[in-house]
């Protein structure tokens, strides 16, 4: 792929155009350290996939009646 018909992204980290080719080890980040401070974030769990919390009892139990089992 030639870079004229290369895709360009931008940086998750800094925002700077990228190019969307396999010479670039990086991908989808401009460099190493784009990487590694992205990959450092989510180590020290400064992304979070937010969960909520889910009551398995059927609609129609009791409440504080624990859920029946399979």
């Amino acid at each position: 792929m030639t870079s004229a018909t290369a895709r360009v992204v931008s940086c998750p980290r800094c925002g700077k155009p990228v190019e969307w080719v396999e010479a670039n080890a990086y991908r989808p980040f401009c460099s190493e350290r784009c990487k590694l401070i992205d990959l450092g974030a989510w180590a020290t769990e400064k992304y979070r996939v937010p969960v909520t919390e889910s009551n398995d009892q059927p609609e129609d139990a009791a409440p504080g009646e624990p859920p029946a089992a399979p």
